[in-house]
């Protein structure tokens, strides 16, 4: 069998460039633009039309945007007859005058009249909650890692984990804002789903790490780590790129409601894939893991059970 011998550690001080500099262009992207939020957050107002047959939301789409709403989203609700549009707050437009505009506007370029099933107004300060708990989601799940690794394997380990994550969030949420793609709830589901990607595939890698510290006792700890890696790369490299093609089918095929939930997965996949081997573990090497980090600690007296 092909065994690979990649010296990935060799290689740390080049990927700590690399790393550093996207978390650079991620953050410098929050302060000069911001992320471009959805109106899961900033309110808004919410139609929903029906029609007889099918709708064409690819004409209603640019209808909407040729009449000043190129912030809509619009989408299919439950049946390819209902549709649903949302709508970033207008300020001195009421919610009646609004919904009144956007069925003239929807009704102009049909050749079937849609009909009002309902309007929904959705608060500025429902979408400040939104964002505060978003926020909370996160820090409490980052939190919950770093006791989790902590207890699981040793402090040096959750610390690294911990910073690999933080690296995967910053980056995929910099990507949005640097691209300015609409980020809205289902994004946020995407970013968190992406934290537990990415702890699985770090989680596999620190438990060969710790069962080859425990192995190969006289072997420095980069030669280990190295060997631990090249082991687990087969596994990631498949579970990773198996992963990306559901993703890339879901982000081309699935259509606009999840079109931005499969790119933030998609993109967080990748960095997680990266930041298990080039964040993680150099982390933890850098804080300076020994063997005697990891020995089993024999209990003292525990061998009298096997007298006889």
């Amino acid at each position: 069998m092909f065994k690979q011998n990649i010296d990935f550690l060799g290689k740390r001080k080049i990927a700590l460039v690399f790393s550093s500099l996207l978390i650079v262009v991620s953050i410098t992207s929050f302060v000069v633009n911001g992320m471009k939020l959805g109106i899961d957050f900033t309110g808004g107002t919410l139609v929903e039309v029906g029609y007889q047959q099918a709708a064409d939301l690819t004409v209603l789409r640019a209808a909407l945007d040729k009449d000043g709403f190129a912030d809509a989203t619009v989408q299919n609700f439950g049946t390819t007859k209902d549709v649903l549009i949302r709508i970033k707050p207008r300020e001195g437009v009421s919610n009646a005058a609004l919904s009144s505009k956007i069925l003239q506007v929807v009704n102009a370029n049909s050749s079937e009249p849609a009909t009002i099933r309902r309007v929904e107004f959705v608060g500025p300060q429902v979408g400040d909650e939104l964002t505060e708990d978003g926020g909370l989601a996160l820090l409490y799940a980052m939190f919950g890692i770093l006791l989790y690794i902590a207890w699981r394997f040793e402090y040096k380990f959750s610390l690294g984990s911990v910073a690999a994550l933080v690296h995967d969030v910053i980056i995929t949420l910099g990507f949005f804002s640097v691209l300015q793609m609409e980020f809205d709830l289902t994004v946020l589901a995407a970013v968190l789903a992406v934290i537990g990607y990415s702890l699985n595939d770090t989680i596999v890698v620190y438990d060969r790490i710790r069962e080859n510290f425990r192995t190969l006792r006289k072997d420095d700890p980069q030669n280990i780590m190295n060997v631990s890696l090249n082991q687990t790369l087969s596994r990631t490299l498949m579970t990773s790129i198996t992963t990306a093609l559901v993703l890339l089918a879901l982000a081309l095929l699935g259509g606009e409601i999840i079109h931005n939930f499969a790119i933030a997965l998609l993109i967080g996949v990748g960095i997680g894939t990266y930041s298990s081997i080039y964040v993680a573990s150099p982390i933890v090497l850098a804080l300076g893991i020994t063997q005697e980090d990891l020995i089993i600690p024999v209990v003292e007296g525990s061998d009298i059970d096997y007298l006889p």
